[in-house]
Order: C-alpha cells, then sequence, then structure tokens
C-alpha cells in the first residue's frame, strides 16, 4: 500500500458539509491537509496534525476540489462540424440534423483513429480538472457501429451509455418504426454488454429525433436489457422527455431547456431524477439558457455537464460550464461548483465520487487560486487541472 500526503492546502472544498445552505454545503476546510492511500482518501484533517505518508503533495496555498464529474459527453467521433457552427452563427437554427455528418465521418474511421482521438480528448478533461466522465455512443447508428463505439468508451471509463437512438439515420428516414425496432432489438443485444445506461434523443420537436411513445419503447426495452435509463429532454422546446424520465425513474433528464411548471413540479416530487443542465450548448447555438434559479427554488437537484460533442458543444470544459451557469443561468458560485461535483456525481447514481471524505476515491482537482469562487470570477483560463496522485 502506497499513501501520499497532500498538504498546504488554501481551501479544501469537501462538498460534503452537513448544511442547509449550497454554501455549507461546499464543507469547506482551512489549513486543512488529506492522505491518499491506494486511490481512497484515507484521512483528513488539520494540516499540523498530518500522519506521515510515502509522497508529499504541496499545494502551496491552492483551492483543492473534487474532481468534476461530466455526466453528458458524446467523445467517441470522428471529424467537425465547424462550418455547421458557422452557418448557426450566421442565424441557421439547429434541429439536430448536422448529427449524420458525424455519424458519416465516424463510421469511416478505423478503430485505432477513433482510441487516439478520444484519448486525445480525455487528456484535455483532466488538464481542465474533469476526473469522471460519461460517454455517449451515437454516431455509428448501426448495429456493428454502436457496438465499437461502446467498446472504445468502455476502455477510458466505465459510465458508458448506449444512444442508437440519438436521431433515425438518413437510411431508415423513410421507415422510423424498423430503426426503432432495430434499436430496441439487434442493436441493443450488441451493445448492452458494454454499456451500463440506455439514453434517447427524445424530441419531437425534431424531425431527426424521437417521440415520447418512441422514446418509451426504446428506453423499457434498454430497462428490461438491464441498462439505467437517461433522457435527453426538453432541449428544442416543450415536450414529453421531463414527465417520461420521471415517470421511468431515470438517473437524469439532460438539457430542460423548455419547461412548463408540470415538468418543474414532477422533479420537484421526483428527487431521485436530477436535472443536468448543459450551459455550452446555449452558448454554442444562441439559444435560451435553462433557468436554474427555477429548479433550484423548486428543490430540484440541479447537475452541470458539458455534452462535448462535435455540433453543439465542442468544448470539454467544466470549469466554463460553471462560469456560464453562473454567469447565464442565475447559480450561485457555491451551486455551480456542487452541481458540477456532488449533483453530477448523483445524476450518474455514484456514491464514490464527487465529494472528499474518507473512503471516497481520491479524484482531486487543484485551481491555481486560492479559493473555488475563480473558477467563475476567471472565465475562460486554465485554472483548474486534475491532481496526479500516481
Amino acid at each position: 500500500m502506497t499513501s501520499a500526503l497532500v498538504t498546504g492546502i488554501g481551501q479544501l472544498v469537501t462538498c460534503a458539509g452537513p448544511g442547509s445552505t449550497p454554501e455549507d454545503a461546499l464543507g469547506i476546510r482551512t489549513n486543512a491537509a488529506l492522505v491518499v492511500e491506494d486511490d481512497r482518501i484515507a484521512w483528513i484533517g488539520a494540516a499540523a496534525d498530518a500522519p506521515p505518508a510515502d509522497r508529499r503533495i504541496d499545494c502551496e496555498g491552492r483551492a483543492v476540489l473534487p474532481g468534476f464529474v461530466d455526466s453528458h459527453t458524446h467523445l467517441v467521433y470522428a471529424g467537425d462540424r465547424a462550418a455547421e457552427f458557422e452557418a448557426r452563427m450566421a442565424g441557421r437554427p439547429y434541429d439536430g440534423g448536422g448529427i449524420a455528418t458525424t455519424v458519416t465521418a465516424t463510421r469511416a474511421a478505423g478503430d485505432d483513429e477513433l482510441r487516439e482521438l478520444l484519448s486525445s480528448r480525455m487528456t484535455e478533461l483532466r488538464r481542465q480538472g474533469s476526473t469522471t466522465v460519461e460517454i455517449k455512443s451515437g454516431y455509428g447508428l448501426d448495429v456493428d457501429g454502436e457496438a465499437r463505439l461502446l467498446r472504445l468508451a468502455r476502455e477510458v471509463t466505465t459510465e458508458t451509455t448506449y444512444l442508437g437512438a440519438h436521431v433515425v439515420p438518413p437510411e431508415y428516414a423513410g421507415d422510423r418504426a424498423a430503426y426503432v425496432e432495430l434499436v430496441c432489438g439487434a442493436m441493443l443485444s450488441a451493445c448492452a454488454p458494454h454499456a451500463r445506461w440506455i439514453d434517447v434523443f427524445c424530441e419531437p420537436n425534431s424531425a431527426h429525433a424521437f417521440d415520447g411513445d418512441e422514446a418509451r419503447t426504446v428506453l423499457t426495452a434498454g430497462m428490461a436489457a438491464g441498462l439505467l435509463p437517461r433522457v435527453h429532454g426538453n432541449q428544442l422546446g416543450p415536450g414529453p422527455g421531463v414527465q417520461l424520465a420521471v415517470e421511468l425513474d431515470a438517473a437524469s433528464v439532460d438539457h430542460c431547456t423548455y419547461l412548463s411548471d408540470a415538468d418543474v413540479d414532477a422533479l420537484a416530487g421526483a428527487p431521485q431524477t436530477v436535472a443536468t443542465l448543459l450551459p455550452g450548448v446555449e452558448f454554442s447555438t444562441r439559444s435560451p439558457y435553462p433557468d436554474a434559479r427555477r429548479l433550484l427554488d423548486a428543490g430540484i437537484s440541479v447537475a452541470l455537464a458539458s455534452d462535448c460533442n462535435p455540433g453543439t458543444c465542442n468544448s470539454s470544459s467544466m470549469p466554463f460550464m460553471i462560469a456560464l451557469a453562473v454567469r447565464e443561468m442565475r447559480m450561485t458560485p457555491a451551486e455551480a461548483v456542487l452541481g458540477a461535483t456532488r449533483t453530477a456525481a448523483k445524476a450518474l447514481r455514484r456514491n464514490d465520487i464527487g465529494a472528499i471524505t474518507v473512503g471516497m476515491r481520491a479524484d482531486l482537482t487543484v485551481l491555481d487560486a486560492p479559493s473555488y469562487a475563480h473558477l467563475a470570477y476567471r472565465p475562460g483560463v486554465p485554472i483548474a487541472r486534475a491532481v496526479d496522485l500516481a
């Protein structure tokens, strides 16, 4: 067993406080240190009382937080859609149709190319403080392609999500029912061994995505195969996504841009379902931002994620998402940090990450700053990085 003493911490943000306010929930400690043994937190206490360890990591007054938990990404893909981004900035609305461009490029790429691209993106995530990442398929949209993307994703994370129901591919545009049958049949059988979750783009406002009945069919088939449900919902307009997520006890419903009073009431009555907001998408599509304040004031758990993907948010920066949440969605800095750590872990139904307490995984992020507030205070500045304990 090897150990490491992490000391010289200016502000230890445990995200494990017992208080009822977000600031109390951050559980901030000063003059603190911690000991890591074999990737787990073994001790936390006053720096002056720290026990000996095999290694010493001096943070030199910097703040230390739990590693960011990015609970919604699409990282296994080839090609880019910069031209689509330019078109949106010139006024073309987003409707999901550009996903087909990425499907074409990804189908044409070999495993080694995709693996190299994925490795680079994972390195980029860690350099910005993310230590846990969920990765969806959805750019294969055929049996072998979807299974391949999940196998590659499983090489870097256990949080893999089967998203065969991302959009209807062009070859099935004239027979949606046949594609839903494929997603729930042969494709599911090939993908379930490599996935923990099943997701669906439930968006009747897009001709390319799935309506409520189709989404329910996909999710219940996945659940019958042992996968846990997640939902893309209410992104482009009002729709059934939130209600479906609550009905099926989904861990998370993501986007939540257009919510009715009934949607908010449903989420407030379903504490097991997290509302995961993706502000980078609104930034990158010039769409209205979700009203995080409305959700938080209703007592709903609100997580933040990057939705890193080639079309609607080509950013892997959780610090940027925190800054956007504070500036554009009326979250406080404390609420945004909790949303990127503790609540994001809840969105993955994980109790071993997202906070710094004895026994939890030693996933730590250090800031080149004295306090967590600098994450929103210094937007766009690379002040966060995952701590290398190896």
